[in-house]
């Protein structure tokens, strides 16, 4: 049973397709930068953010976007190693994320993937 989150309160929730840290790019006015979050890809296809890990279950998410039809993939234009964006359908905002290493890009990659066409 996992503690903190809507699994132990409702065991027949199916468990998220993904979830872990990773870094996402901030482009405000104010800040600009990498900034570490804690993103939960459900089964719904939305992907959802926290500032930490015990916020997921605990907190409203910061951010949820439905990935169903957005464009994803690999980036090379910011020259830093493993990261890829995603272009929500709607098409108003590009999130770039960075994973610690190749096989965690791939992960997600791949779990936002099937959430894209599903």
């Amino acid at each position: 049973m996992t503690v903190g989150s809507d699994i132990s309160r409702y065991p027949n929730t199916p468990r998220p397709t993904c979830r872990g840290y990773l870094h996402k790019r901030t482009q405000s006015a104010i800040l600009k930068g990498w900034r570490k979050r804690w993103f939960v890809l459900k089964h719904n296809g939305y992907l959802q953010y926290y500032k930490h890990k015990k916020d997921e279950g605990k907190c409203r998410p910061l951010e949820v976007t439905k990935l169903e039809g957005a464009e994803i993939g690999v980036d090379t234009s910011l020259g830093k190693p493993f990261v890829f964006k995603c272009i929500p359908q709607n098409g108003n905002r590009i999130f770039y994320f960075c994973a610690t290493s190749n096989q965690e890009m791939k992960r997600w990659l791949e779990a936002m993937d099937k959430a894209v066409h599903p």
